[in-house]
Parts: structure tokens; C-alpha cells; sequence
């Protein structure tokens, strides 16, 4: 069968590997049918993702069809359309037992730290797939996880019905957070760099824009809040200075979501955090989160159609490759179908 896989930094091929064999009763092949490209798979392919190691197979947000199961399979039977949870845990370390599998001491994501689903066929285990009830349409299956980064985000900041809710930066993740918390019944403001993002943020839900370069942040905030700050900050843009502005913009008894990986520190003062009693959380990948989003998707709540940029055939991949690099500003997700 054939796989795209990342032979080192700049170096991409569709090859040749093994088709996936049944060897444990839990196990399910799954025909994969779409996958999502994210920032991660980028990295992985230009060197800049500290995560990964060479060659791999990448692909992290995928789903399909299954076309085999394992003699202990009961959750998923031949036919069933299933999104795939990347999130790989030992089940005995302290986070585990907790409930909190996402951040394991030994965790592995598939397409990061072990072969991804940018292939034709994948085998995984039962428990991390998630079935569809609906003949949904299959450029979409691959869209459940960047959504559930959006649900762990609300999960992590107890995003509820009234929250004001200001989310930095419109990337994919952004706003998928943001329809997460409109779905929770917040009120949201975005705000961006590139008009174009904030755009279509607007039109996916966002109440509230605020391009950066060109308006005040603080006074907008100050009308948006009735001059006490923002009880959430959601903190997408992920860079020193954007923590460090979060922590600023928050609300006394505010609660701030962080979600970047970078190790450049940032200079925060204490008594910011402690004068306000800020709750200051990270949120890394998803924790069972992916049947809450398939229900969205079921019912509408949720809209990963809006989110879709364009399709292409995963031989293209160079070709979606330079499109989201050249042209940034106009992509939020591009979707590599596996069907010819």
C-alpha cells in the first residue's frame, strides 16, 4: 500500500510499505478515506518539530472506513465510518490513573513519535477509535481531532454558558475553540494579525474581531467587558509575548489556557498571577473528547465544513505543501483524501 512518509527535514515520498495485520484481538484495520494536514505534520516535514524522529509516516488527524477486526472487538464492526484518536498512553503511570492519559509520562502520538495515518490502510486499537452514526462525508472524518483540541481547550478553562471568552490568534485550532465555546453558550472575541483569518472567523461564529495591527486590543476588551478584563484568555498564538499579554488582559479570578510547546521563557510577574488569582492551565492533544465532537458534527453545533479549505488527492502532497506555505492567510484546513 502506499504511505506518505517524511524521509528527513524537506525530503517527502509516497511509498511502498506492508498493508497492517491483525495481530491482537483489539486490534481494527481501518481503510483511511481523509486526513487533515496540521502545523505539526509542517514541522515534522521542514525540521522545525522538536517531536519527531525520521523517516516517519505522518498523519495525526485521520479517519475511514473498517475493514477488519479483531476477535475482541465489539465497540466497531466492517462498514463502520470511525474518526482515529492519535493519543497513545501507557494506562499506569500517575496522569493515567488520574484520567489525564493525554499528558502520560510515556505518551506517544501517532504521526509524531510512531508511523501516522497518511496511508492507505492503518491498524489501531479499538478503544481509539470512534464511531460515526450518520453516513457523514468522508473529506470530513479526519476533521474530528482538531476539533477535540477546541473541546480540551473548553474542558481545561470550564468554559460555560455566559463566559466572555477572548481567543488570540485564528489559526485552525483557534477557531475550532471558538465554536466549542459558542456551542458552551460563551460569547467570543478573536483576534489576528491577517484580516482574511479574522474574516472567516467572523463567519464561523466569532462575535466579536480584533485585527491587532490596526485597533487597540485594550479598548476594544474594556467595551467588550465592561472595563474588567477577560474572564477566559485562550492563548493560540503560542509565542513568549502573547503568554505574557494573556496574563495582562485577564480578569481578577480570570482563568488563562495556555497550549504552546515552545522552551523560549517569558517574563511574567508573579504578583500578576497573584493579585489577580489567576488560573493559569495548559491543554495538550485531546482527553476522550472525539465522541463529543462527532455529536457536534451529527447535529450541526459544530462545523467542520467551514473549516475545510480544499481537498487534494494525497499524491499531491507537495502540492498542498506549497499552498499552505505560500499562501498562509488563505488556509485553515487542507484535507488529503486517500480515495482515488
Amino acid at each position: 500500500m502506499k504511505a506518505i512518509k517524511v524521509l528527513e527535514p524537506f525530503k517527502v515520498e509516497i511509498v511502498d510499505v506492508p498493508n497492517p495485520k491483525i495481530t491482537k484481538p483489539d486490534d481494527v484495520i481501518v481503510k483511511v478515506t481523509s486526513g487533515g494536514i496540521c502545523g505539526s505534520d509542517i514541522g515534522i516535514w521542514n525540521g522545525t518539530n522538536s517531536l519527531a524522529t525520521y523517516p516517519r509516516i505522518i498523519g495525526h488527524e485521520f479517519g475511514g472506513i473498517v475493514t477488519e477486526i479483531g476477535t475482541g472487538v465489539t465497540s466497531v464492526k466492517v462498514g463502520d465510518k470511525v474518526a482515529v484518536d492519535p493519543v497513545v498512553s501507557c494506562g499506569h503511570c500517575y496522569a493515567c490513573k488520574i484520567g489525564r492519559h493525554n499528558v502520560c509520562s510515556t505518551l506517544e502520538v501517532t504521526g509524531v513519535h510512531r508511523d501516522g495515518g497518511f496511508t492507505e490502510y492503518v491498524v489501531a486499537s479499538e478503544k481509539n477509535l470512534h464511531k460515526f452514526h450518520t453516513d457523514f462525508d468522508n473529506t470530513l472524518l479526519g476533521l474530528v481531532e482538531p476539533y477535540t483540541i477546541g473541546v480540551e481547550i473548553n474542558n481545561r478553562a470550564q468554559i460555560h454558558q455566559g463566559d466572555k471568552v477572548l481567543i488570540m490568534g485564528c489559526g485552525p485550532i483557534g477557531i475550532c475553540a471558538m465554536q466549542v465555546a459558542k456551542r458552551n453558550g460563551a460569547t467570543v472575541m478573536m483576534t489576528d494579525l491577517v484580516k482574511e483569518r479574522l474574516e472567516k472567523a467572523k463567519s464561523m461564529g466569532a462575535d466579536e474581531i480584533v485585527l491587532v495591527s490596526e485597533e487597540n486590543l485594550e479598548e476594544r476588551i474594556a467595551s467588550f467587558t465592561g472595563g474588567e478584563g477577560v474572564p477566559v484568555v485562550v492563548d493560540t498564538v503560542c509565542v513568549p509575548a502573547s503568554f505574557e499579554q494573556s496574563v495582562q488582559l485577564a480578569s481578577p479570578a480570570g482563568r488563562v489556557v495556555v497550549i504552546g510547546l515552545r522552551n523560549q521563557p517569558s517574563e511574567i510577574t508573579m504578583a500578576d498571577i497573584t493579585k489577580k488569582e489567576l488560573t493559569i492551565v495548559g491543554s495538550r492533544l485531546n482527553n476522550d473528547c472525539f465522541d463529543e465532537v462527532i455529536a457536534g458534527f451529527e447535529d450541526g453545533t459544530l462545523n467542520p465544513e467551514l473549516l475545510k479549505t480544499r481537498v487534494f488527492n494525497y499524491k499531491d502532497i507537495m502540492e498542498a505543501f506549497t499552498m499552505i506555505k505560500e499562501h498562509p492567510q488563505d488556509v485553515l484546513k487542507i484535507v488529503l483524501q486517500f480515495e482515488d
